[in-house]
């Protein structure tokens, strides 16, 4: 990864990781696709290679990201969908193109086309929002107990009581703050 550019926080959900790239949204925001080929970039690592990606469908793509983020966070405190962020999710769950393909290992993998790769990336990641919002996979969407992040994620735990989008971020630096707020509590102690 470039150093310039934050490190991309990723999981093993398509739809939550890609809302991700945008992390700290009520805190001092992390944009981790600030310019069209780290876009680009995101989609190598997800197994979405394209070519390429103009300004315009990054803004797409945020458009997409900001409606998959406003449509899990309704689902995971069970409120009405915003019909804004559905339409936006199936606009670009029907533009896309692309196939699934089986590996020989057993694995799924995406096939875009070579005309619109983007627009069928997209395509891949609204349909697999699709798919988590509307309940289909095994998990429940919950939002991240860090009052700065606050991002929807999926929970594949065996209790479903997972607290945190990422525990090597928002999970260390709760339990830090805890610990530190402890530590002062304690009489005697230095710091």
């Amino acid at each position: 990864m470039c150093a310039a550019f934050p490190d991309f926080r990723l999981g093993s959900v398509l739809a939550t990781s890609f809302t991700g790239t945008l992390s700290e949204r009520h805190g001092n925001a992390v944009e981790r696709i600030p310019v069209p080929h780290r876009l680009v970039d995101w989609l190598a690592v997800n197994g979405l290679a394209v070519d390429s990606c103009t300004t315009a469908q990054l803004d797409l793509a945020r458009e997409l990201r900001e409606s998959i983020h406003a449509a899990a966070t309704a689902a995971a405190i069970r409120d009405a969908l915003p019909e804004s962020a559905v339409q936006v999710i199936n606009d670009r769950s029907a533009q896309g193109r692309a196939a699934a393909v089986l590996t020989p290992g057993g694995e799924r993998r995406w096939l875009l086309g070579s005309a619109s790769g983007l627009e069928d990336a997209l395509g891949v990641i609204a349909a697999d929002a699709i798919g988590v919002i509307a309940g289909e996979r095994d998990g429940k969407l919950a939002l991240c107990a860090s009052p700065t992040c606050l991002a929807a994620f999926f929970d594949t735990s065996q209790s479903r009581t997972r607290k945190w989008c990422d525990m090597n971020t928002c999970g260390n630096r709760q339990k830090k703050a805890r610990f530190r707020a402890g530590r002062r509590r304690t009489p005697g102690s230095v710091e």
